[in-house]
């Protein structure tokens, strides 16, 4: 298992390098869509950790944001997020990262968050305990909502965004503060370590959390996800540390 840990940490933390050094620089647009943006930094990001990977565990298989690779018939999964936040890191906001997570047939067994910029980086394997920069880490303890930050993600659709105005009333009325911060990893990965509370969206792609669910878990939190029947592939996810009652 800790190869696996060490191996998703190198790819991340190369991808990160890679992601660190084009900041701030122009970029190539692959495209502009409504709500969100497509680099090529993307492809390239998802690449280097594609043949890193790869290299070191050649029958495994890649499932990311920018496609498949690998031998899709593999029991192990690497899901991987290239850059997560693409529209921040457009933008020149500092607040974006790599995710990277190993499963195992149906289960999660590993997973990475990489934030290049703060040079923060989250590790858990399954069975053992959750760390930020080698230290353990674990959720809040906080238990009254009026006293939580909860972040809470919009999607790119009509329909998602409709549902998740009212939630969001909801939150910003009942919580101390409520946050919209435009990474799904890092908002995982700060409730892990207790920055934040909790981490509402409507609808995600398992690229986004996977990594943020197994940090959550192993940190003494609870996360939630369904898969939604009107999109394919896409999930709304609650996760929390397990403490708070959003009654969402």
């Amino acid at each position: 298992m800790t190869d696996y840990l060490d191996a998703a940490t190198g790819a991340a933390q190369k991808a990160g390098g890679l992601l660190r050094k084009n900041f701030g620089c122009e970029l190539d647009v692959s495209a502009f869509e409504a709500h969100d943006i497509k680099l090529e930094l993307d492809v390239r990001s998802q690449t280097l950790i594609t043949d890193h990977l790869l290299s070191l565990f050649p029958d495994h298989a890649i499932y990311g944001e920018e496609g498949l690779a690998g031998n899709q018939g593999s029991p192990y999964h690497w899901i991987v997020d290239p850059i997560d936040g693409t529209v921040n890191y457009f933008y020149g906001i500092p607040h974006f990262c790599v995710s990277i997570a190993l499963r195992h047939e149906r289960e999660i067994i590993a997973g990475v968050v990489y934030d290049p910029m703060r040079d923060e980086i989250w590790r858990v394997e399954k069975g053992e305990a959750p760390t930020l920069n080698g230290s353990p880490i674990s959720v809040s303890k906080r238990n009254r909502l009026s006293e939580g930050i909860v972040s809470v993600g919009f999607s790119k659709t009509k329909t998602t965004i409709d549902t998740g105005l009212p939630l969001l009333e909801r939150m910003v009325y009942r919580a101390r503060k409520c946050r919209l911060m435009g990474s799904a990893a890092l908002d995982m990965a700060y409730v892990a370590c207790g920055r934040l509370d909790a981490y509402i969206e409507q609808s995600v792609s398992l690229w986004d959390v996977a990594a943020g669910k197994i940090l959550i878990e192993a940190a003494g939190g609870l996360v939630e996800m369904l898969e939604r029947t009107d999109v394919k592939d896409k999930f709304s996810i609650v996760a929390s540390n397990g403490k708070i009652d959003l009654k969402v």
